[in-house]
């Protein structure tokens, strides 16, 4: 393929992606943002309430290595379009569940409407796909980026959701969910048209000529082992993981903790904007730095960014501001770390196995983070949100010494 046809298409399918995005972090970011609050109303108790946004991690692990084996056999196109109509399918459910007043039910549809976050966090890989090395970091965090548009404007839109649907004999807290579910669709449909060339399949294609593939090298198996024979790569899964469950640990009660000093779902809404915003919106400033300065420089950020947040949102009590800042300065230390994190995820392994090794990272990040969010609802009902956010910052030690490890041994 002449070098002017693959930057055309790279574009294209960064484009593609970008608009996926943007469609994918609405509904999530809509759904989540009241996830926590409609887990409290039908269960009738506050200890029950970080299950539902844990759930939804939970099926995001679940789903993580079934689609990096379909991406695997089929491409980026036929994992992504599946993801997402699950994750419309969860959303239903969710709506379904809280008319009922079905709590297991609900923690079922959670975990289904986690197809969605697999679709966006895959997503991030398939912008890798094509880059050029000494571009990854960038082409990684051009698509993050890309679910700011969404993701900040869907907390927002959380009460006009559920006043819609109040009509209807459906809870408010559920509204959200039944727009997300129509996002979703409309999320899958992009991929589904205009993903063409898939482009893990033509990577593939393009590698096929300089890079012998060994006989089961696209296996789950050959996965795990490129990992194990890799510091690097194991580093990158400790610094997705850390951050990632650090990150959903505090956001998933930062809603109840600020309901409980008063807080409406409007000032809810904004402070969850806020943390999405610092997610989403200067993840291209982390892969510029990734790609300039190197991954264990950002990985380093992430940490430090990271013990900030907890200690800013720990010792907010009723100060609403603070803890806003802190949700902020949170998204940015997950920003750094899940680019950095990927961007060195990709670089480690050989190109055979990357779809295998992305599914391993996803399914490792939220398996880990799955389990901090059922902590985190039993810390924050016997102890308090403040010592959340210090259980969060005592896990960030093992991703700064494994990183500092690995630049003094480099």
């Amino acid at each position: 393929m002449p070098v002017a046809d693959i930057g055309a298409l790279r574009r294209r399918t960064t484009a593609v992606l970008v608009a996926s995005q943007i469609l994918g972090g609405l509904g999530v970011a809509t759904g989540i943002a009241l996830a926590a609050v409609l887990a409290q109303q039908v269960s009738g108790t506050e200890a029950l309430s970080g299950l539902a946004p844990t759930a939804t991690v939970v099926g995001t692990a679940l789903l993580s290595l079934p689609l990096a084996a379909l991406m695997t056999a089929r491409g980026r196109r036929a994992g992504l379009v599946l993801a997402y109509g699950i994750g419309a399918l969860g959303a239903g459910v969710v709506v379904l569940a809280s008319v009922i007043g079905s709590f297991p039910l609900l923690l079922l549809g959670m975990a289904g409407f986690g197809g969605a976050s697999s679709a966006n966090l895959q997503a991030r890989f398939a912008a890798a796909d094509l880059a050029e090395p000494d571009h990854r970091a960038r082409a990684i965090s051009t698509v993050v980026w890309a679910t700011t548009i969404g993701a900040v404007l869907g907390p927002n839109i959380a009460a006009p959701a559920g006043r819609s649907v109040t009509g209807l004999g459906i809870p408010a807290a559920a509204g959200p969910f039944a727009w997300a579910a129509v996002v979703f669709v409309l999320a899958a449909a992009t991929v589904w048209v205009l993903l063409r060339p898939d482009p893990l399949l033509t990577a593939r294609a393009l590698a096929a000529g300089k890079e012998p593939e060994a006989p089961g090298a696209r296996s789950l198996r050959a996965g795990f082992a490129a990992v194990a024979a890799s510091p690097m790569a194991r580093l990158a899964l400790v610094t997705v993981a850390v951050a990632h469950t650090a990150m959903v640990s505090i956001m998933s009660m930062t809603p109840v903790a600020l309901s409980h000093h008063g807080a409406g779902i409007e000032l809810i809404g904004l402070v969850i904007s806020g943390h999405i915003a610092g997610m989403y919106a200067f993840s291209p400033v982390m892969g510029r730095l990734s790609d300039k300065l190197g991954r264990l420089s950002v990985i380093g950020l992430a940490a430090g960014l990271l013990a900030c947040a907890a200690l800013l949102a720990g010792t907010a009590g009723a100060s609403h501001g603070r803890t806003a800042a802190g949700l902020f300065v949170l998204g940015l230390g997950w920003s750094a770390g899940l680019v950095a994190g990927s961007a060195l995820l990709t670089d480690s392994v050989p190109q055979p196995s990357r779809a295998a090794v992305q599914g391993l990272s996803d399914l490792t990040m939220n398996a880990s983070a799955g389990l901090g969010g059922v902590v985190a609802g039993i810390v924050v009902a016997q102890a308090g949100y403040g010592w959340l956010n210090a259980l969060a910052a005592c896990l960030l030690l093992p991703m700064a010494l494994l990183a500092m490890r690995r630049a003094i041994s480099r």
